[in-house]
């Protein structure tokens, strides 16, 4: 893991973390089958929703990292609700891969020709984000520790 680190480092890996983030953000309103954008629908809006605690849980882990500070409770409770969103990502793994097989049973329908590459590019997207979490997570525990409450006020140098 730590060759990996060399390679992806922990500014590589939120900037990534972002871009895809913003990707796919903006593809939950896209609709592979009519080659169209659905704003009125409030289910476009769920991942965008969910999107915006990982931009927190990313913008937390740049602040703790370049300021080397120490965990604290509330980014602690940020990285258990990721925990959970991880379980609606691996679910739009799912989803993504059924959307891209389901092109042989509309094979009298017309489909767009940009169907292929957009759910090819979302199923990437969506699998590469869990991918890119653990490695958040990891980074987390080796640049700003463990959580470890117990014992927090004894470690808190004021001096520093």
């Amino acid at each position: 893991m730590n060759n990996i680190s060399k390679i992806i480092t922990w500014k590589r890996n939120i900037l990534a973390s972002a871009l895809v983030l913003l990707t796919l953000a903006i593809l939950s309103f896209y609709g592979v089958y009519t080659n169209q954008f659905y704003f009125l629908k409030v289910d476009n809006y769920i991942f965008p929703l969910l999107t915006s605690v990982h931009f927190v849980y990313l913008y937390v882990i740049w602040f703790k990292i370049s300021e080397d500070e120490l965990p604290d409770p509330k980014m602690r409770n940020i990285e258990y609700t990721l925990y959970f969103i991880m379980i609606v990502y691996a679910f739009k793994i799912y989803d993504s891969a059924v959307v891209l097989n389901s092109i042989d049973i509309f094979d009298e329908h017309v489909i767009p020709a940009t169907f292929k590459p957009i759910a090819t590019l979302s199923l990437v997207f969506y699998s590469i984000l869990p991918i890119l979490t653990l490695y958040t997570f990891w980074l987390r525990k080796r640049f700003i520790g463990i959580y470890n409450f117990e014992n927090y006020n004894d470690n808190l140098n004021i001096w520093q």
